[in-house]
């Protein structure tokens, strides 16, 4: 656990989360007339938002092919999702899955030149990483955290903001409460009555958040609030002629007692193992700042508009103390 050093906040980065989304909308073409705009738009907005907030470390989590016990838990989970949609007027397109793997790897590889700590863990969800970081590595520093994910919505306290490229604003506690009237540390146990169609996550019938506020108004307080208490407090509402929300939710106790475990972020789905690595790779990570290795990089890959000088620039106040 990190004590508060300083008010410079450290940027944790959804790293697949900011590439897909440049990935499908932005058709930038390399010299060499590849797509490109994975990784054009992830750096270029990596950057800006470096030069915005001048955080004393950055840290990119990558997706580590998802979580093996949490398809234990529920094998449908984030599956059937719907394919991208890409937004490419080009003709004779490279393949795609071959020219995002380039697109990946290239990003990761131009990060490299930079005081830029990329973590990887295979067969744990990006997001987990990333709630472990939260709550455990720096549960006292300064955060940000750059992604258009809602499920970081229960990682939201007093060190704690999101950035979203979606909507190119920041969220806080007070944004979140006052949208969902459900305050951040109650949001997971929200989310497991709710469900969530995006990764395949069956809710309870007729259960939203306005509902849910409308009902247990308890879920907008400062108190944490669990799932076994709103089951218990439906059950204890529960009437014949009542809303049915209250028989809804206690007959479906065993489905958000499974939903709260695959959306609760943190280090309840990593193995000890998958912990310890993520925690070397910040004991052992030496920042790296190879302005000629990044130049040769982006020439090589027809990617020179980028422009290196800028960059370089742009990471270096990382470094500063």
């Amino acid at each position: 656990m990190t004590s508060k050093t300083s008010n410079r906040p450290i940027l944790i980065v959804d790293g697949l989360n900011l590439f897909t989304r440049h990935f499908i909308a932005n058709p930038t073409m390399t010299k060499k007339g590849e797509p490109a705009g994975g990784v054009m738009g992830f750096v270029k907005a990596l950057a800006w938002l470096v030069d915005d907030i001048f955080p004393s470390k950055v840290v990119v989590v990558w997706e580590g092919g998802g979580s093996a016990r949490k398809r234990a838990i529920f094998s449908d989970y984030k599956q059937k999702r719907r394919p991208q949609k890409l937004n490419r007027f080009y003709e004779d397109m490279p393949n795609t899955v071959q020219n995002r793997n380039w697109q990946v790897a290239t990003t990761v590889a131009l990060l490299r030149f930079l005081p830029v700590h990329q973590i990887y863990v295979e067969n744990v969800e990006g997001d987990d990483v990333i709630g472990y970081i939260c709550k455990y590595r720096f549960q006292n520093e300064n955060k940000i955290i750059l992604s258009s994910d809602k499920d970081f919505y229960q990682l939201l306290d007093e060190n704690t903001q999101i950035y979203t490229p979606t909507g190119k604003k920041y969220v806080n506690t007070d944004i979140v409460l006052e949208k969902f009237q459900i305050t951040p540390n109650n949001f997971c146990t929200a989310k497991a009555l709710c469900g969530d169609p995006s990764d395949n996550v069956p809710g309870i019938k007729g259960v939203g958040f306005k509902s849910l506020a409308k009902r247990f108004p308890e879920l907008g307080s400062l108190e944490d609030v669990s799932i076994s208490d709103i089951i218990k407090e439906a059950t204890s509402r529960r009437t014949p002629k009542g809303p049915k929300i209250y028989q809804r939710i206690e007959e479906g106790a065993d489905v958000i007692k499974r939903n709260w475990k695959l959306m609760y972020l943190g280090s309840s789905t990593m193995s000890a193992s998958q912990i310890k690595k993520v925690n070397a790779s910040f004991d052992t990570f030496n920042p790296k700042h190879d302005k000629i290795g990044l130049l040769r990089k982006l020439v090589g890959e027809g990617l020179s508009t980028l422009e290196a000088d800028r960059l370089f620039f742009t990471f270096s106040s990382v470094l500063k103390t």
